[in-house]
């Protein structure tokens, strides 16, 4: 895979970045938005394909996140801010033609800069997680819906990631996964030392290349992303969006969901693609959250197929 070069940005954010050209300048390149927790290295088995189809990439490690700038303050991990530096990224890399693709938080960063930059994007892909219009986020309500439909709170570890040694236990036990949803159960488990087996589409080595890129830089920067949204640091932002229409996306949109993925449950993804996607489809595969690392070969496939009916339309 290609090495990654470093930008510094107008604002003196430095973002290091994958970028392959595509084989031709009018061809497509896709930008590849990361999750939590990982890095541009989680794309490895996309990117590849990609790039022999003769495809662009633009694949950067996300703020607080691999060789990126790590800022400690909670405001820096803005939303606009951090899809004004996609925008920033995009046009110095001079992209003809490009397709945003998200997995997790990246799919609500991707959401952001779709919403302030729609004429950079041909079309969008969100990957586990589906759209995220504007608004104040509340994390009781969302827990207390998942719970009242699936009989859990999908997003209970939430809370664990908003506390001040959140980063410190994550990076005492960075070995240790289980089940995380439930509200307590993440730092119950986290602090009790246990490991868990590696899945297989998870080689020793590769999980040993990501302990190393988080040993180096530490999770408060990703955590940050967490801390910024339940404190609703784009409040002001998002209150310029006071309709349905003005927060909903035009350009063609795909939303890939994993049908065994138990906290980014598929039937809430699509839900709101139909609310606020006004052309989009969906796509399920037969694997859990991490749909770049478990069906990489399905994933590019779609992603292709995607391309190919923007290209004819």
């Amino acid at each position: 895979m290609e090495k990654s070069k470093k930008v510094q940005l107008h604002d003196g954010t430095t973002y290091a970045y994958i970028h392959i050209p595509p084989s031709d300048p009018a061809r497509t390149t896709f930008l590849l938005l990361h999750g939590f927790p990982s890095s541009s290295f989680d794309w490895r088995h996309v990117i590849t394909p990609l790039q022999q189809h003769g495809f662009g990439v633009i694949a950067p490690d996300l703020l607080g996140y691999g060789d990126t700038d790590k800022p400690k303050d909670v405001s820096a991990y803005s939303m606009k801010r951090m899809a004004d530096h996609l925008g920033e990224l995009v046009q110095l890399e001079n992209v003809q033609k490009l397709i945003g693709v998200g997995h997790d938080f990246g799919s609500g960063l991707l959401s952001c800069a779709a919403l302030a930059y729609p004429s950079l994007f041909a079309g969008v892909v969100f990957t586990s997680v589906g759209y995220i219009p504007p608004g104040l986020f509340d994390i009781d309500q969302l827990n207390g819906l998942s719970t009242k439909v699936l009989g859990y709170p999908t997003f209970g570890y939430w809370k664990f990631f908003d506390e001040d040694d959140a980063a410190a236990i994550l990076e005492a036990n960075p070995d240790s996964k289980s089940t995380i949803a439930p509200l307590g159960t993440a730092k119950a488990f986290l602090t009790s030392g246990k490991t868990g087996p590696l899945p297989a589409w998870l080689s020793e080595e590769d999980a040993w290349k990501r302990t190393q890129i988080f040993e180096k830089g530490g999770y408060t920067g990703p955590l940050n992303w967490y801390k910024a949204t339940m404190g609703n640091i784009d409040a002001s932002y998002a209150s310029s969006f006071t309709t349905d229409e003005s927060k909903s996306i035009t350009v063609p949109a795909l939303v890939v969901v994993g049908e065994q993925d138990y906290v980014c449950v598929a039937d809430f993804q699509t839900q709101s693609a139909a609310a606020y996607l006004r052309n989009h489809r969906i796509e399920s595969l037969p694997c859990g959250h991490w749909i770049p690392l478990e069906e990489p070969t399905k994933l590019v496939h779609i992603l292709e197929d995607f391309e190919k009916t923007l290209t004819s339309g």
